[in-house]
């Protein structure tokens, strides 16, 4: 009997002063938050939705990553505040996707990939602290021509750079705050003649909102770089993690009412080692021609002992009477290791009286993935991986994928240009191991290929030196992953007959900056999701109700997405050391299903509005940023019940929670506080049939944080 694993498919650091305007390699923007050039680092932006958030202007809690300080400027963010139930990184998404891990996203480090497979296990573990990030590079659905096919579109942290003025110095911040958090940042840089050098250690504890949820993390980073002359440079980088975390497992509805804080799992753990190690080379063949290349491995691990999810959130993890013991744990291993090589070639020519600009490239990456779970692990509460016994399925998978890509502007004038673009997308799957199923172990050994030809077309039509509008529709592409075929500690069941999801993105939108007093960027979208994947909830109501993971059906993801930033004290007095900021990000999301049985249903875990607003004051030495994140309410899966016995199944309310955060300059030092969560809100983001769970996460109350920071 054969087991079918593939889809059956029909044939910068402290500042002196506060700068209202920062320019960064002709990135333009206002209090930090702008829009990429038409094109850079032999990329093309021009006509797509994209933003750019310059990280060392924010006020934030950047110690923990706070998402929804750093990237809530973004509009439509919809964020998964699960780090600190056991996962390592905030998920993301935008346009009612599933914010998960980021698997809708095409997550990136300094422009290369940092998820274990972009295409087979597209879940991001690793990213970078925020102190050490300069800036952060998101565009939507358009990216999949240049990045890859994912739905959501790109996003990049891109991490300081070493001083070029210094042979060395130094930058180090300390941070504590409620539930034990403590976090220490600490990095070096500098330029020695031709070459310079950059690289951070970090290490952080917290003992948790709730019980039994403990985190202790060291991450690091290390850059050397090699400035031949002013037409070459080149690299390497390493990047690492560690992290033991005890995670609290998920809630009942009943258990969230009675006490969010609440958790009635002990022996829950997990580590997720980390590595990556790049490298790469820029040639400046000419002043209109710039030749890139970067290469990257990454091995990495994540492990995890844990009380056998049976029985979902209310099976209590207690000592059996009848033995004095607890119930044996169960351990899952996955080993993942994959090399991505990135060549990108940008001209510039002139055809008729207008310079045009190609872009194009190939990608090339392999990945292997082993996943092992099912292990009977011990009975006691410790950090122990150690297994009696086979796993209950033992598999490897590989994915290879050849990418060939190529963009163009076309410009008309010095106003209006069109960029068609086309990418070439081949993927080779192999799955080898073995699965149980009752009493019988199910052998398999597969090979599929699969080729898919993406067109994209997008438009700009400058108004002003500052404003253009602009407009794009691109297709995407989505196969199923890994996780879609071997539950991973579900309490869902898998269709055996899943099929990779297809759609497209489209943008409409104008944006731009006026003076230095308005940034603005407003828009709509239209996002077809095709045999999208998603839980439907079986047997509603019955004893033998559960949740199936499956082709749910088709969706369209429509709305308005806006931003507007409002500098009063700027606009009064255009001379003003003083900025006085309002700002709103705003989305309105209509995510539903329009084919099938649940036509007329919303998305699962897509809020529809995504509402932040915030004020911001600046001086030489002083900045605090007051901020609303108000986001709407969704449901667990496409059957768009209330209240289910199944963990995943059920409504997600809305929630509104303020962050105030504030920074003092004092020469080369810097004061920083904040609260998270000033009203102590209780709520949650996401409803789990998998780990850390099964069942409510619930989002971390009110919590302080004060540190200092110095530049030497």
């Amino acid at each position: 009997m054969p087991l079918s694993l593939f889809a059956q498919q029909p044939k910068d650091s402290i500042k002196s002063s506060v700068l209202e305007e920062v320019t960064v390699t002709g990135i333009k923007t206002v209090r930090g938050t702008g829009h990429l050039p038409e094109a850079k680092d032999g990329v093309i932006y021009a006509g797509k939705k994209n933003e750019v958030i310059i990280v060392d202007s924010l006020d934030a809690n950047k110690a923990i990553n706070n998402t929804r300080q750093v990237l809530g400027r973004i509009p439509g963010l919809n964020i998964v505040e699960t780090e600190t139930g056991g996962f390592t990184a905030n998920g993301i998404a935008t346009r009612g996707l599933n914010p998960t891990q980021s698997i809708e996203m095409n997550t990136r480090q300094n422009g290369y990939n940092i998820s274990a497979d972009v295409f087979g296990y597209n879940e991001a573990y690793y990213i970078p602290p925020m102190e050490a990030v300069s800036r952060i590079e998101m565009v939507r659905g358009a990216a999949s021509l240049q990045f890859g096919s994912q739905f959501g579109g790109m996003v990049n942290y891109v991490v300081n750079e070493a001083p070029k003025n210094k042979a060395f110095e130094l930058y180090t911040s300390q941070t504590g705050g409620s539930f034990g958090l403590f976090n220490s940042f600490n990095s070096i840089g500098g330029t020695i003649k031709k070459f310079s050098y950059y690289g951070f250690a970090q290490y952080r504890t917290l003992d948790g909102w709730r019980p039994n949820s403990q985190q202790r993390q060291f991450s690091a980073f290390a850059r050397l770089q090699y400035n031949a002359s002013n037409k070459f440079i080149a690299g390497v980088e390493y990047s690492l993690l560690r992290n033991r975390i005890k995670m609290p497992g998920g809630l009942t509805d009943s258990m969230f009412a009675a006490n969010p804080r609440s958790s009635f799992r002990s022996r829950n753990w997990l580590k997720s080692p980390w590595n990556i190690l790049a490298a790469f080379a820029i040639y400046t063949i000419s002043p209109k021609t710039t030749l890139s290349i970067k290469s990257s491995f990454l091995f990495s691990n994540r492990a995890l002992v844990w009380r056998n999810e049976d029985g979902g959130a209310g099976a209590l993890d207690e000592i059996d009477p009848s033995t004095g013991e607890y119930v044996h744990r169960e351990v899952e291993n996955e080993d993942m290791r994959n090399t991505t090589t990135e060549l990108r070639l940008l001209h510039n020519y002139i055809l008729g009286n207008n310079q045009n600009t190609v872009a194009g490239g190939v990608r090339y990456a392999y990945a292997w993935f082993k996943r092992q779970g099912g292990g009977e692990g011990t009975t006691g509460s410790d950090f122990d991986l150690s297994v009696a016994g086979p796993y209950e399925y033992d598999l490897d998978f590989t994915t290879t994928n050849v990418a060939p890509f190529i963009e163009n502007i076309f410009r008309f004038g010095s106003r209006l240009s069109l960029t068609p673009g086309f990418r070439f997308e081949y993927l080779r799957s192999t799955g080898k191991g073995y699965k149980e199923e009752g009493p019988d172990k199910i052998i398999t050994n597969e090979n599929r290929k699969r080729s898919i030809p993406l067109f994209g077309v997008g438009s700009q039509y400058k108004t002003s030196s500052n404003t253009n509008v602009y407009a794009n529709i691109t297709q995407a592409y989505r196969p199923i992953d890994y996780s879609q075929l071997t539950g991973f500690g579900l309490t869902s069941k898998i269709d055996p007959n899943l099929k990779d999801a297809k759609g497209f993105n489209a943008d409409l939108g104008y944006r731009g900056t006026v003076k230095n007093v308005l940034n603005f960027d407003v828009g709509a979208f239209y996002l077809a999701y095709n045999k999208r994947i998603g839980t439907v909830l079986i047997n509603p109501g019955t004893v033998n109700e559960y949740t199936l993971r499956t082709n749910v059906a088709n969706s369209v993801h429509k709305g308005l997405e806006s931003y507007l930033e409002f500098n009063l004290l700027k606009y009064l007095n255009a001379n003003s050391t003083k900025g006085l900021s309002l700002f709103n990000s705003l989305a309105l999301i209509d995510a539903k299903y329009t084919s099938g049985e649940f036509k007329g249903n919303r998305v699962e875990a897509a809020a529809n509005y995504v509402n932040r607003i915030g004020l911001t004051y600046a001086d030489k030495k002083f900045s605090g940023t007051l901020q609303m994140n108000n986001v709407g309410d969704a449901y667990g899966d496409a059957t768009n019940e209330k209240r289910s016995n199944d963990p995943v199944a059920g409504y997600i309310p809305a929630y509104t929670v303020y962050d105030l955060s504030a920074t003092y300059r004092i020469n080369r030092y810097a004061l920083k506080a904040g609260v998270n969560n000033l009203a102590d809100k209780n709520y949650f983001t996401r409803r789990t049939d998998e780990y850390p769970g099964p069942g409510i996460i619930p989002s971390i109350g009110r919590s302080f944080y004060l540190g200092i920071a110095a530049k030497f």
